[in-house]
């Protein structure tokens, strides 16, 4: 008995050691580290959206292998995003202080509607480079696929920022932010490249009904 009470308290202390430790981590990299730390988070969870949206995929059978490729690209384009939203928070509040409701309003519109489109812009940019396209790959991604981007994000981020700009502290907005945007990078990986194969695959079909039809013409 007085073996087993032992062995519990030491298990309560060593976990509670382990807490304090990971406490003294956490504030370290929020606080020393804060640019570091918020591009780490962004790469991380934008490429776990990719692998969320593939295993989707390979589970109902429109996928027969996990991308290798196509999480890095994803994973990749988060150190980007994670880079630009760091600057642009800490700018927002510099520029914008408070947390009164009309100070809060302010914030939700400027962020929706001047850095949102910039944000999009920037992962379509950094997506391109790292996919290795050109500029005409890029120019048809914001065509064909922005708008929807933009779109859902009026219906996800106006509620998620609410809670972001009247309660966050600064150092906080970008990790809450990427773990709000989690499912959200589902969908970011669904429309960025499920629709552009769907895309490439009618655009085959397309081509290959036409040579067909022209084949049996000849004949």
């Amino acid at each position: 008995m007085a073996q087993g009470l032992s062995a519990l308290r030491k298990l309560f202390h060593n976990s509670f050691e382990f807490s304090q430790w990971m406490q003294r981590k956490w504030n370290k990299a929020f606080q020393k580290h804060l640019f570091a730390t918020n591009v780490i988070v962004s790469l991380t969870l934008s490429g776990a959206g990719d692998v969320l949206q593939q295993r989707y995929n390979i589970l109902n059978g429109k996928q027969m292998a996990w991308d290798t490729a196509r999480t890095r690209h994803m994973t990749c384009s988060g150190i980007t995003v994670g880079a630009l939203c760091h600057h642009w928070y800490i700018l927002l509040d510099k520029k914008l202080p408070g947390r009164t409701t009309k100070v809060v309003i302010k914030k939700l519109l400027v962020d929706q509607i001047l850095f949102s489109p910039v944000c999009l812009l920037t992962f379509f940019l950094s997506l391109g480079v790292f996919k290795g396209g050109n500029w005409d790959d890029f120019v048809t991604d914001i065509q064909e696929k922005s708008w929807r981007l933009y779109a859902a994000e009026w219906l996800v981020w106006p509620p998620a920022q609410l809670v972001n700009f009247y309660w966050l502290p600064t150092k906080y907005r970008v990790l809450y932010d990427n773990t709000i945007s989690l499912l959200y990078d589902v969908y970011t990986s669904h429309v960025c490249y499920d629709i552009e194969t769907k895309t490439l695959n009618h655009n085959n079909n397309t081509v290959s009904s036409k040579e067909s039809d022209t084949t049996k013409s000849n004949s």
